[in-house]
Protein backbone atom coordinates (compact mmCIF):
# COMPACT_ATOMS: atom_id res chain seq x y z
CA UNK A 1 0.00 0.00 0.00
CA UNK A 2 1.24 3.51 -0.71
CA UNK A 3 2.19 5.73 2.18
CA UNK A 4 -0.07 8.73 2.69
CA UNK A 5 1.54 12.18 2.67
CA UNK A 6 -0.75 14.84 4.11
CA UNK A 7 -0.15 18.31 2.75
CA UNK A 8 0.14 20.25 -0.48
CA UNK A 9 3.10 20.48 -2.81
CA UNK A 10 3.55 24.19 -2.08
CA UNK A 11 4.60 23.48 1.50
CA UNK A 12 7.22 21.47 3.35
CA UNK A 13 5.43 18.42 1.96
CA UNK A 14 7.57 19.12 -1.12
CA UNK A 15 10.47 17.64 0.85
CA UNK A 16 8.62 14.38 1.45
CA UNK A 17 7.57 14.13 -2.18
CA UNK A 18 11.25 14.50 -3.15
CA UNK A 19 12.22 11.79 -0.65
CA UNK A 20 9.48 9.39 -1.74
CA UNK A 21 10.43 9.83 -5.38
CA UNK A 22 14.14 9.40 -4.60
CA UNK A 23 13.51 6.28 -2.53
CA UNK A 24 10.99 4.79 -4.96
CA UNK A 25 8.30 4.57 -2.29
CA UNK A 26 4.73 4.65 -3.67
CA UNK A 27 2.77 7.48 -2.08
CA UNK A 28 -0.64 9.09 -2.10
CA UNK A 29 -1.08 12.81 -1.49
CA UNK A 30 -3.90 13.63 0.91
CA UNK A 31 -4.66 17.26 0.09
CA UNK A 32 -4.44 19.20 3.34
CA UNK A 33 -3.99 22.97 3.32
CA UNK A 34 -2.51 25.37 5.88
CA UNK A 35 -5.83 26.80 7.08
CA UNK A 36 -8.99 24.69 7.15
CA UNK A 37 -7.30 21.39 6.35
CA UNK A 38 -5.01 21.33 9.36
CA UNK A 39 -7.94 22.21 11.64
CA UNK A 40 -10.12 19.29 10.56
CA UNK A 41 -10.79 16.76 13.35
CA UNK A 42 -9.71 13.95 11.04
CA UNK A 43 -6.31 15.58 10.60
CA UNK A 44 -5.90 16.20 14.32
CA UNK A 45 -5.84 12.43 14.74
CA UNK A 46 -2.85 12.35 12.37
CA UNK A 47 -0.94 15.39 13.60
CA UNK A 48 -2.09 17.06 16.82
CA UNK A 49 0.33 19.92 16.05
CA UNK A 50 -2.05 20.97 13.24
CA UNK A 51 0.79 21.40 10.76
CA UNK A 52 1.73 19.85 7.44
CA UNK A 53 3.24 17.61 6.31
CA UNK A 54 2.39 14.42 8.10
CA UNK A 55 2.66 10.84 6.94
CA UNK A 56 0.88 7.57 7.55
CA UNK A 57 2.55 4.28 6.67
CA UNK A 58 0.28 1.49 7.87
CA UNK A 59 0.13 1.81 11.65
CA UNK A 60 2.96 4.35 11.73
CA UNK A 61 2.03 8.03 11.84
CA UNK A 62 4.73 10.68 11.69
CA UNK A 63 5.16 14.41 11.41
CA UNK A 64 8.30 16.57 10.91
CA UNK A 65 9.28 16.57 7.25
CA UNK A 66 12.94 15.62 7.66
CA UNK A 67 12.15 12.72 9.99
CA UNK A 68 9.56 11.52 7.48
CA UNK A 69 12.26 11.69 4.81
CA UNK A 70 14.58 9.44 6.79
CA UNK A 71 11.77 6.92 7.23
CA UNK A 72 11.00 6.96 3.51
CA UNK A 73 14.66 6.45 2.64
CA UNK A 74 15.02 3.54 5.09
CA UNK A 75 11.87 2.00 3.64
CA UNK A 76 12.69 2.29 -0.04
CA UNK A 77 16.38 2.93 -0.59
CA UNK A 78 18.31 2.31 2.63
CA UNK A 79 21.68 2.57 0.89
CA UNK A 80 21.13 6.35 0.85
CA UNK A 81 22.06 6.14 4.54
CA UNK A 82 25.58 4.66 4.50
CA UNK A 83 26.32 2.06 7.15
CA UNK A 84 28.54 2.72 10.13
CA UNK A 85 29.47 6.34 10.71
CA UNK A 86 27.36 7.37 7.75
CA UNK A 87 24.23 6.92 9.85
CA UNK A 88 25.47 9.44 12.40
CA UNK A 89 26.60 11.86 9.69
CA UNK A 90 23.18 11.78 8.02
CA UNK A 91 21.55 12.48 11.37
CA UNK A 92 24.02 15.31 12.04
CA UNK A 93 23.32 17.05 8.74
CA UNK A 94 19.58 16.58 9.16
CA UNK A 95 19.62 18.29 12.56
CA UNK A 96 22.06 20.92 11.32
CA UNK A 97 19.87 22.04 8.43
CA UNK A 98 16.82 22.21 10.69
CA UNK A 99 18.53 24.32 13.35
CA UNK A 100 21.26 26.24 11.51
CA UNK A 101 19.74 26.88 8.08
CA UNK A 102 15.97 26.89 8.20
CA UNK A 103 15.31 29.62 10.82
CA UNK A 104 17.61 32.11 9.08
CA UNK A 105 16.45 31.15 5.60
CA UNK A 106 12.84 31.73 6.61
CA UNK A 107 13.60 35.06 8.28
CA UNK A 108 15.05 36.16 4.95
CA UNK A 109 12.29 34.61 2.82
CA UNK A 110 9.36 35.88 4.87
CA UNK A 111 10.69 39.42 4.73
CA UNK A 112 11.77 39.33 1.09
CA UNK A 113 9.32 37.28 -0.97
CA UNK A 114 6.63 35.55 1.11
CA UNK A 115 4.88 38.28 3.07
CA UNK A 116 3.14 41.18 1.36
CA UNK A 117 5.54 44.13 0.94
CA UNK A 118 3.86 46.18 3.67
CA UNK A 119 4.47 43.38 6.20
CA UNK A 120 8.16 42.89 5.46
CA UNK A 121 10.89 43.98 7.85
CA UNK A 122 14.11 44.81 5.97
CA UNK A 123 16.20 44.46 9.12
CA UNK A 124 14.96 40.92 9.72
CA UNK A 125 15.56 40.13 6.05
CA UNK A 126 19.17 41.31 6.22
CA UNK A 127 19.83 39.61 9.55
CA UNK A 128 18.47 36.35 8.16
CA UNK A 129 20.53 36.70 4.99
CA UNK A 130 23.73 37.41 6.93
CA UNK A 131 23.20 34.41 9.20
CA UNK A 132 22.36 32.21 6.23
CA UNK A 133 25.51 33.28 4.40
CA UNK A 134 27.64 32.32 7.39
CA UNK A 135 26.10 28.83 7.43
CA UNK A 136 26.56 28.48 3.68
CA UNK A 137 30.24 29.23 4.25
CA UNK A 138 30.34 26.08 6.39
CA UNK A 139 28.89 24.07 3.51
CA UNK A 140 31.34 25.66 1.11
CA UNK A 141 34.29 24.44 3.18
CA UNK A 142 32.83 20.94 3.59
CA UNK A 143 32.27 20.62 -0.16
CA UNK A 144 35.88 21.46 -1.00
CA UNK A 145 37.15 18.47 -2.97
CA UNK A 146 33.93 16.47 -2.89
CA UNK A 147 30.73 16.33 -4.92
CA UNK A 148 28.40 15.57 -2.03
CA UNK A 149 28.32 16.07 1.73
CA UNK A 150 29.65 12.64 2.65
CA UNK A 151 31.93 12.22 -0.35
CA UNK A 152 31.45 11.06 -3.93
CA UNK A 153 27.88 9.77 -3.69
CA UNK A 154 24.49 11.40 -3.08
CA UNK A 155 23.04 10.37 0.29
CA UNK A 156 20.12 11.20 2.56
CA UNK A 157 22.29 13.98 4.02
CA UNK A 158 22.26 15.74 0.65
CA UNK A 159 18.54 15.05 0.25
CA UNK A 160 17.59 16.66 3.54
CA UNK A 161 19.91 19.64 3.30
CA UNK A 162 19.05 20.34 -0.34
CA UNK A 163 15.30 20.03 0.12
CA UNK A 164 15.41 22.68 2.84
CA UNK A 165 17.70 24.98 0.85
CA UNK A 166 15.31 24.70 -2.08
CA UNK A 167 13.51 27.73 -0.61
CA UNK A 168 16.58 29.93 -0.94
CA UNK A 169 17.48 28.44 -4.33
CA UNK A 170 13.99 28.88 -5.80
CA UNK A 171 13.71 32.44 -4.49
CA UNK A 172 17.10 33.35 -5.95
CA UNK A 173 19.11 33.92 -2.80
CA UNK A 174 22.55 35.13 -3.90
CA UNK A 175 24.81 32.07 -3.89
CA UNK A 176 27.63 33.67 -5.87
CA UNK A 177 29.82 33.85 -2.76
CA UNK A 178 29.63 30.07 -2.31
CA UNK A 179 30.15 28.56 -5.77
CA UNK A 180 30.66 25.02 -4.52
CA UNK A 181 27.35 25.20 -2.64
CA UNK A 182 25.61 26.51 -5.74
CA UNK A 183 27.02 23.73 -7.94
CA UNK A 184 26.13 21.08 -5.35
CA UNK A 185 22.60 22.43 -4.89
CA UNK A 186 22.08 22.61 -8.64
CA UNK A 187 23.14 18.95 -8.89
CA UNK A 188 20.81 17.84 -6.12
CA UNK A 189 17.80 19.73 -7.44
CA UNK A 190 18.38 18.49 -10.99
CA UNK A 191 18.02 14.85 -9.95
CA UNK A 192 14.99 13.13 -11.57
CA UNK A 193 13.24 12.77 -8.20
CA UNK A 194 13.78 16.43 -7.40
CA UNK A 195 12.47 17.46 -10.80
CA UNK A 196 9.27 15.48 -10.23
CA UNK A 197 8.75 17.09 -6.83
CA UNK A 198 9.62 20.53 -8.18
CA UNK A 199 7.14 20.17 -11.03
CA UNK A 200 4.37 19.67 -8.47
CA UNK A 201 5.67 22.42 -6.20
CA UNK A 202 6.24 24.99 -8.91
CA UNK A 203 2.90 24.36 -10.63
CA UNK A 204 0.98 24.86 -7.38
Amino acid sequence: MPVKIFGIAKSRAFRCIFAAEEAGVPYEMVATDFTTGVKAPSFAAVNPNAKIPAMQDGDLVMWESLAINLHLVRKGKPDLIPAGNGVSQVEMWTLWVATEIEPHQMAWAYNTVIRPPEQRDPKQAEAGAAALRSRLDVLERVLDGRDYLLGAAFTAADLNVACVLYTAWFNKFDLSGTPRVKAWLDRCLARPAAKKARALREAA
